[in-house]
């Protein structure tokens, strides 16, 4: 299947993927390749290989590119040359001991990406005792934790413990907040541990930052608050408000504890009395826009993390996602698509403008959503992505999907998130290179230059942009523009590399500074002339990504947008353009096997849930798209194009086709979908385990078969976030639909008598893949 073709490390030590390795020259050449040139890249991903040099790089004093293996050196005259502008650059007196045989690190060749750690450039820098400075590696994560009282009992129990874990598994000097709501706002004061001290909100009002602030008593010296700067962090008594609201309301775990847990413990749930017919008050918004100005007060500049944990939708206040009216259903794709959801808009403009305002302050929401309803991701996507938060959604607090994700943030070591803050990343660029845009979890910073294209897709408009929250997982894609129209230049001296430069600063979980450099160097090749090496360079598992990201993309921006009928017309034309055929003859068409499985991705991307609403709720759409544009390549494949994995008595485990010709009676499949992982017993397995045949010592081979499959879906469980579904099944039981649905429907009921017996059928009027190819295969060699 498609995973089998990617290398097992694909990214190597740049993290970066691309649609095209070798580039058409023109804009017009570009505009005929069909798929889009674009590039994934895994901003902080761990390499073994990777370098950190504890120095600040040498930059580029005309277009601020770092120094990098591509540029030329002048050893005698201790000059570089930027690969990117040309311009001549003096190496500064330290550099003076260089020579071809004494590089430094940044210029090996096999050091494309390189890592700095830099003095911390925040004068602001969180320091809870500024008479005693903390050393520059010890700067604390900051966790403020909103949690819903909205619920059931067993619910916020669920909640709670969840909570006092999470707390537990804290670095001693992380600073902890607090808040709970339902029909109102309580802000809990842990600074005040002689008895509980809280300060409350109504939740139908929609409130200001500064009325957040007087109402904590942190708003007087409003002109103070943000002030700081690097003589007032020193000064005992002088930093003032932002103290005042440290000590008051954010603690380091260790002195804050106890308080934490008591409060937990007698926290219930709310007490406001629901009518008969209505939904419980909960007023979600003010929450958040509370929690927004509390960190604004104390920390802004600082990483830190807003944790809500939702468990219903939001009636009361801004960010209401529906009426208090049981009757009146919660808003559905069809009710989106007719605007007929009164709420939607209102509230996605309030988390736009609170997304505006932890953007600005550096900090992150991550949503925590666990109801059998929706609770309002759908709106609340725009503040999570902008921000990089994380997004978990599940059943119930008790479920294994958001306690062990809740448990993996916290975890540290092998298993950690490698959560990060304040990142941006700009990119270099050569110069017939533009910008559109990025997608994924980032916020423009508009800044203007000449890489920047007058096409936008998605984050444009911009060569930099904020991540205030990211993590080792997180991956972007950027999409170019070819911006020249000459095919060469008169002179001859036109440079056949072209070179990408992606700058990604951030402060990583021990406080530290670090800047990531990855440069980059791709081909351009004359596509008219021929397209060899165009063919050869296309890469067509990202390819498949970076179309199922636009196409989501599409869906959200641009209204009555038809994304199954946009895939296939830019697929025949593919086809057309890259087959190889006789015109009119489709049985003589054949692909190139740097694209033959891409027809096959399309095929599963036009039924998965990424584009086909129906059946999943506007939530469950935004979440499996945010995590699409956030998870890497091959994560993100696997999202479209699940594997599947055969154990059966007479061969080792083997990749099957995903197909329902794979399902057999004496066979277990295992197949990950990426949000599920299934464990599927044929009818002859699932009817020997009822026996109970692997408790019989004669039966050890069948107890074996048996926990492979279970030992294979524990290892993939373990290593992703959010932790997926684990559903076990037989074949012919209800939960059979979950392995079904993604299955190529190769005998439905209409051919079903041709298929081998133990074998399945699909009830579906969806075309196969093999109908799917042939109809592509007859419309690709038309005539046009």
């Amino acid at each position: 299947m498609a995973t089998e073709m990617a290398q097992p490390d694909a990214e190597g030590i740049d993290g970066v993927r691309m649609t095209w390795n070798a580039w058409p020259r023109t804009k017009v050449e570009a505009s005929k390749c069909v798929i889009p040139i674009a590039s994934s890249i895994h901003l902080i991903r761990p390499h073994t290989d990777l370098p950190t040099l504890p120095y600040v790089p040498l930059r580029c004093k005309t277009c601020t590119a770092v120094l990098n293996p591509f540029a030329r050196v002048d050893f005698q005259a201790l000059i570089w040359i930027c690969p990117f502008c040309f311009q001549r650059n003096h190496f500064p007196q330290h550099y003076s001991g260089i020579s071809e045989t004494n590089v430094p690190g940044e210029l090996y060749p096999q050091f494309t990406t390189i890592q700095y750690t830099l003095p911390s450039q925040n004068p602001q820098s969180f320091n809870p005792n500024p008479q005693n400075p903390l050393p520059e590696s010890s700067v604390s994560p900051i966790y403020l934790f909103v949690l819903d009282t909205c619920m059931l009992e067993e619910e916020l129990e669920f909640a709670k413990s969840a909570l006092k874990r999470a707390i537990d598994m804290l670095p001693d000097n992380a600073m902890v907040g607090f808040i709970s709501y339902g029909t109102q706002v309580q802000v809990h004061e842990l600074g005040f541990s002689d008895m509980s001290k809280v300060y409350v909100f109504r939740g139908s009002k929609e409130l200001s930052k500064d009325q957040v602030l007087d109402q904590l008593g942190l708003g007087s010296a409003g002109g103070r608050r943000t002030g700081g700067g690097p003589g007032m962090q020193k000064g005992g008594g002088q930093i003032g408000v932002p103290n005042l609201g440290v000590t008051r309301f954010l603690l380091p775990a260790s002195e804050c504890e106890y308080t934490l847990n008591s409060l937990l413990d007698e926290l219930s749930t709310d007490q406001w009395p629901v009518p008969q017919g209505n939904r419980a008050l909960r007023c979600t918004g003010v929450a958040l826009s509370v929690a927004a100005g509390l960190l604004g007060a104390c920390v802004a500049g600082t990483g830190a993390r807003i944790m809500a944990l939702v468990g219903g939708p939001c009636t009361e206040g801004p960010g209401t996602i529906v009426s208090k009216d049981l009757s009146e259903p919660v808003r559905s794709h069809k009710d989106l698509h007719k605007d007929a959801a009164p709420f939607f808009k209102k509230a996605v403009h309030f988390y736009e403008e609170l997304a505006k305002q932890l953007v600005s302050q550096g900090h992150v929401l991550d949503v925590f959503a666990s109801a059998l309803d929706q609770v309002g991701v759908a709106e609340m996507k725009v503040a999570i992505e902008k921000t990089g938060g994380l997004v978990v959604l599940a059943e119930s607090f008790g479920h294994s999907v958001f306690k062990d994700s809740f448990k993996q943030i916290f975890e540290y070591g092998e298993q950690s998130l490698g959560l990060s803050f304040n990142g941006t990343l700009e990119i270099n660029c050569s110069k017939d290179i533009k910008i559109q845009g990025i997608i994924g979890p980032c916020t423009s910073l508009d800044k203007k230059g000449p890489a920047v294209s007058s096409t936008v897709t998605g984050e444009g408009n911009t060569t930099a942009w904020k991540l205030c929250g990211l993590d080792k997982n997180t991956c972007l894609t950027v999409f170019f523009d070819v911006s020249s129209s000459e095919k060469s230049d008169p002179s001859g001296n036109i440079n056949p590399q072209l070179y990408i430069q992606f700058l990604t600063s951030y402060q990583s979980p021990d406080g530290q500074t670090k800047l990531r450099v990855t440069t980059v160097t791709r081909r351009w090749v004359d596509a008219a002339v021929s397209n060899e090496e165009l063919v050869q360079g296309f890469d067509q598992e990202t390819a498949a990504v970076v179309v199922a990201r636009l196409a989501s993309y599409k869906m959200e921006m641009e209204e009555d947008f038809d994304a199954t009928r946009w895939l296939d017309r830019n697929l025949i034309r593919l086809c057309s353009k890259f087959g190889d055929y006789r015109k009119d003859e489709p049985s003589s068409f054949t692909l190139n096997p740097s694209f033959s499985l891409f027809p096959q991705f399309m095929f599963h991307l036009r039924r998965s849930q990424f584009l086909q609403v129906f059946n999943n709720s506007p939530d469950e759409t935004a979440y499996f798209r945010m995590l699409l544009n956030r998870e890497g390549i091959s994560n993100a494949a696997v999202m479209i194009q699940p594997t599947l994995t055969a154990f059966s008595f007479n061969s080792l485990p083997f990749p099957a086709l995903l197909d329902v010709a794979s399902i057999a009676a004496d066979r277990i499949l295992l197949l990950d979908a990426y949000f599920s992982v299934v464990i599927f017993h044929g009818m002859t397995i699932a009817q020997w385990r009822n026996m109970g045949y692997q408790d019989q010592p004669e039966h050890q081979a069948f107890a074996q078969l048996l926990q492979v499959p279970h030992d294979e879906a524990q290892a993939i469980i373990r290593e992703r976030f959010p932790v997926p579904r684990l559903v076990v099944c037989d074949q012919h039981g209800s939960q059979a639909r979950f392995l079904l649905v993604k299955l190529n429907p190769s005998a439905t009921y209409n051919n079903a008598n041709e298929m081998a017996a133990g074998s399945d059928v699909i009830f579906t009027d969806d075309v196969s893949l093999q109908v799917f190819f042939e109809h592509l295969q007859r419309l690709a060699v038309q005539s046009s």
